[in-house]
């Protein structure tokens, strides 16, 4: 018996049940991936980061926006939702729906076990992709370590720099300022064992 092919999806089709959804998927060549749930410990990490950089950003022309801003990456056709993102400039958007940004200058991806190897490597080669960004951003939770992947000038090249320990500081070059780490990770408790919660197969896996 031949296994029942999975239905395929315009991008059209996705955005259109995408934005009546309840619940958050993301998009590749053609299937839609439902998104799992993120744990206690990966949202106070995303609302910290978020919070910080809105704060460290207010006076700048750059925007952060946490876990619902989609991105697509023209290019490949992914569409995905980074934890955090960050665009400095003019926003742009793939339709007047302004729900999917285009142009991220910055993008943070707070790692789990369960897409760490795909944040690591296909999705991080896909962001790649995007003309745009300047830094990519890896954030643990089982530990204070927040690992920098910069573009340097060439465009073809990224600097890898770790900053590790509650007492260190990311400097975040892409956006001109510094992340305490004591601030990432507050009222995070690394004694707590919370196991990440299931996730399906992220696109591209």
């Amino acid at each position: 018996m031949t296994p029942a092919s999975k239905p395929y999806f315009t991008p059209e089709e996705y955005l259109a049940l995408e934005r009546e959804a309840e619940y958050k998927s993301e998009y590749f060549a053609g299937e839609i991936f439902a998104m799992a749930g993120a744990t206690r410990r990966h949202n106070l990490i995303g609302v910290n980061l978020g919070r910080e950089l809105s704060l460290r950003l207010r006076d700048e022309p750059c925007e952060t926006y946490v876990g619902d801003m989609r991105v697509q990456v023209e290019a490949t056709g992914l569409y995905t939702y980074p934890d955090v993102v960050v665009v400095c400039g003019e926003p742009q958007f793939a339709d007047a729906a302004e729900d999917t940004l285009l142009n991220p200058t910055l993008i943070v991806e707070i790692l789990s076990p369960s897409t760490e190897a795909y944040d690591r490597g296909r999705k991080f080669a896909q962001y790649q992709r995007l003309a745009s960004l300047r830094e990519y951003v890896l954030v643990a939770q089982d530990q204070p370590r927040v690992e920098r992947y910069v573009r340097q000038p060439d465009g073809s090249q990224w600097l890898l720099s770790t900053v590790t320990g509650q007492d260190g500081f990311a400097p975040l070059a892409s956006v001109g300022c510094e992340l305490p780490l004591a601030e990432v990770y507050a009222r995070v408790d690394f004694a707590a064992d919370e196991p990440d919660a299931p996730s399906a197969n992220p696109p591209g896996a």
